[in-house]
């Protein structure tokens, strides 16, 4: 089993930045893929980010060149740095990885963007 915290959520006006973190605890030892998804109010889910071990990087198209995904392995923690925000990233971001073919969600944390 493999336990996810999001943390670095919170409201932020429209062009500014904020930087999501995701520590992963438990049974780590095979983590493979881990990425970020979002869901906005009355929306269906959707991929914003995802990274490899390797550092292979993949983003939805509505966030490349602001977002940028990292990962520490040696801490199990993956990162999402959004850039110029706008009202429409407004969402529940939850991480996700992938380990031993099953994969784990976090809760989610919450981003405002106020315009």
């Amino acid at each position: 089993q493999v336990q996810l915290v999001e943390s670095g959520g919170g409201l932020v006006q429209a062009g500014g930045s904020l930087r999501l973190s995701c520590a992963a605890s438990g049974s780590t030892f095979s983590i493979d893929a881990m990425g970020w998804y979002r869901q906005a109010p009355g929306k269906q889910r959707e991929l914003v980010a995802t990274i490899t071990t390797g550092g292979s990087t993949n983003y939805a198209d509505s966030v490349k060149g602001r977002f940028t995904i990292s990962r520490d392995n040696a801490k199990n923690t993956v990162y999402v740095q959004m850039n110029s925000l706008k009202d429409e990233d407004t969402a529940v971001y939850c991480c996700s990885v992938h380990d031993s073919g099953v994969e784990y969600w976090g809760k989610g944390a919450l981003v405002t963007v106020s315009s």
